[in-house]
């Protein structure tokens, strides 16, 4: 079976595709994948104010160990590309762009 014309073109991304805008999603994502540990930092933050440095390191070591598991994962950066793919896809067939969606975790 051969490939419709112009799939090789559609898989290709641009550096601005590559280093903005798939990162952009997988950031979107991995906030809704550790909203737990956002909204504890958050809430740390809120709570101490200016000794938010000293008091939250705890809260904040978590969310980044949360946060750097998902950008570091390739399986996740290959989830994201393939739903930027989608989106591009999508777009380049009506001219409409869609507006973000928020992400929510399936528990």
């Amino acid at each position: 079976m051969e490939p419709a014309p112009g799939a090789a073109e559609n898989s290709k991304l641009r550096h601005v595709e590559k280093d903005v805008l798939i990162p952009q999603i997988m950031r979107d994502r991995a906030k809704e994948l550790c909203s737990d540990k956002v909204q504890a930092f958050t809430k740390c933050c809120q709570e101490t104010g200016v000794l938010m440095v000293v008091k939250c390191r705890q809260e904040n070591a978590a969310l980044k160990d949360c946060l750097v598991g998902y950008y570091s994962d390739p399986s996740f950066y290959e989830e994201c590309k393939a739903e930027y793919l989608k989106q591009r896809e999508e777009y380049r067939a009506t001219g409409i762009k869609k507006k973000r969606r928020k992400f929510t975790q399936n528990v």
